[in-house]
């Protein structure tokens, strides 16, 4: 299906969020996504990963996490992703990390789903919110406080438990989390999935097998082109029974 992408500016309380949105060239109504980048931001390949999933039908608006401290891309950075430059660009990072607050979060959740739902080019009913990296915590923060409004919520190596159980127990979306191989043992992927099951979550929760943290970015050293495939064999069904266009 052939789709556009549209720069954008989402109003937020602390000023106007750079953005941009990837969906279907054609007049109708979609479901609306909202997918939040890795650290790393805005680049190339969340282009190419929000135009494929709008090509099945979504409208994927990605916002800027650190429209604070500048438009995208906030920090210089490389074409490709190699280990010999992360802990350059991490130090630059973690100062842009830290100072997103879970109260900045939240308030730029509401703006972000506030805005994607007032589209003329997103249908009504409820949304999926989607995160990679430190994006699967802000997606899943976004669920819990959002419950009446978000169907889905999908992480991938994502420190999604961070939050603890708490977070679980607000969450009525159904859920996916896929998990690398480094981020998580299989001890604490069963613990991770006992407090879902305690919260009464809907989910599915799993280790990609032979995967390291950032496998489904293809412009670092870990990206793997197997998990990346497996990553949408599971977000796409989970997309369409919740929002879809079934």
């Amino acid at each position: 299906m052939p789709t556009k992408i549209k720069s954008l500016q989402i109003p937020t309380t602390d000023g106007q969020a750079d953005a941009f949105a990837a969906f279907p060239d054609h007049g109708e109504r979609h479901p609306g996504v909202l997918m939040y980048a890795d650290g790393f931001g805005i680049r190339p390949v969340l282009r190419e990963m929000a135009r494929e999933l709008a090509g099945h039908g979504y409208y994927v608006l990605v916002p800027n996490l650190f429209y604070r401290h500048g438009p995208a891309p906030v920090i210089e950075l490389p074409e490709h992703i190699g280990e010999e430059v992360r802990p350059a660009v991490f130090a630059q990072l973690m100062p842009l990390i830290e100072a997103h607050t879970a109260e900045r979060v939240l308030s730029d959740a509401d703006a972000y789903l506030r805005f994607l739902t007032t589209q003329p080019e997103v249908g009504a009913g409820p949304v999926a919110v989607t995160g990679y990296c430190i994006g699967g915590l802000l997606a899943m923060r976004t669920a819990a406080a959002h419950p009446g409004q978000v169907a889905a919520v999908a992480g991938f190596h994502g420190p999604v438990g961070a939050d603890g159980p708490d977070l679980f127990s607000k969450i009525t979306a159904q859920v996916h989390l896929g998990h690398a191989e480094t981020d998580l043992t299989p001890e604490a992927l069963g613990e991770l999935n006992q407090a879902l099951d305690a919260a009464g979550v809907d989910y599915t929760s799993e280790i990609y097998p032979g995967t390291v943290h950032g496998f489904t970015m293809s412009d670092t050293d870990a990206f793997n082109p197997s998990a990346r495939q497996r990553h949408w064999d599971r977000l796409l069904p989970l997309l369409d029974r919740t929002v879809g266009n079934g």
